[in-house]
């Protein structure tokens, strides 16, 4: 058996997917789970319920979270670090083996401009401290022989699927809607993305791979080193848009906090996005052969998606 915790989010709808050519035996964990397979379990939970996390592990092989909290640093502060004790403490008791989706908010600032699976990690934000925590938890059980697991960890995303990534909230759907397209930071600074279904890909591969447990993985992204100029100008291109741009630096930022809550998060994350922010994937792409989809094609599947479903409605 292969549990996803996560089931129904951008990476974990794709990894249900991927994980059927490796096993007939998945289960899907979330609050209100839904089949991606035919053959798929389905496992209600409520990840506030810690306790229900011991049930929904019972049996696996392989436990890959993939869920994410509400983007919020106080929920990220009481909720995360609790949950992933448990699902430890469970993947212990069951002999299961871990699979943890990460993001890059642990590494030093001085890594963002080149980061590999061997950058520094200190934490410059308190996002980042907690994803700090969760991977100093795994690796800590790891290096004491109490837990095999690895830590695949992806860049920013986009993708099909994906409502919440900054590419798709505040450039394909605010050009669709005939407004500007916003960025933060510097546009002219690279940032390079991770594709979604590459990543479910990769992580479903990874997990299926005995010897690729124990270390961390980057997940492949894009080897073109566009900036986030180039990334907004290909959305653009393929709605056939012109690529009108508002940048919005922090101070705005600051202010439009007071009336939307969820804004009061991003000021912390900014300077990932004032240098270059290239994740490079090499060790994956050399180890299993695989590379990134290119941007221009990611970006043309991203946006033939959204017109089905816009056409569907």
């Amino acid at each position: 058996m292969q549990t996803i915790l996560g089931s129904g989010g951008a990476i974990g709808i794709p990894l249900a997917k991927e994980l059927k050519k490796h096993t007939n035996k998945i289960r899907l964990v979330s609050r209100n789970p839904k089949k991606v397979n035919e053959t798929d379990e389905l496992f209600p939970i409520d990840v506030n319920d810690l306790a229900q996390i011991d049930k929904a592990i019972a049996g696996s092989d392989v436990v890959y979270v993939v869920i994410g909290f509400e983007y919020k640093l106080s929920v990220w502060q009481n909720t995360w670090p609790r949950f992933l004790k448990e699902v430890i403490n469970a993947c212990k008791t069951y002999n299961s083996r871990l699979v943890f989706f990460d993001n890059v908010y642990m590494y030093d600032k001085s890594a963002i401009p080149f980061m590999t699976e061997t950058s520094p990690i200190q934490a410059p934000s308190k996002k980042g401290a907690v994803r700090q925590l969760l991977h100093e938890m795994i690796m800590n059980e790891v290096e004491k022989g109490t837990l095999t697991a690895l830590i695949a960890r992806a860049a920013d995303f986009y993708g099909p699927e994906n409502k919440n990534s900054a590419l798709n909230m505040m450039v394909v759907d605010n050009i669709l809607k005939g407004k500007k397209a916003q960025a933060f930071g510097n546009i002219n600074k690279i940032h390079t993305y991770t594709y979604t279904p590459d990543a479910a890909k990769a992580t479903a591969l990874l997990g299926n791979t005995a010897e690729a447990y124990n270390q961390v993985w980057h997940v492949p992204t894009t080897k073109e080193k566009l900036t986030n100029l180039q990334w907004i100008q290909l959305i653009a291109d393929e709605l056939k848009s012109e690529a009108k741009i508002q940048t919005v630096p922090v101070w705005l930022i600051k202010i439009l906090g007071l009336f939307i809550p969820i804004m009061k998060e991003f000021p912390e994350m900014i300077y990932q996005y004032e240098q270059d922010y290239i994740l490079d994937s090499t060790k994956f792409e050399r180890h299993f052969g695989i590379t990134a989809t290119a941007p221009k094609e990611g970006i043309r599947i991203l946006i033939e998606n959204l017109k089905r479903q816009n056409a569907s409605r």
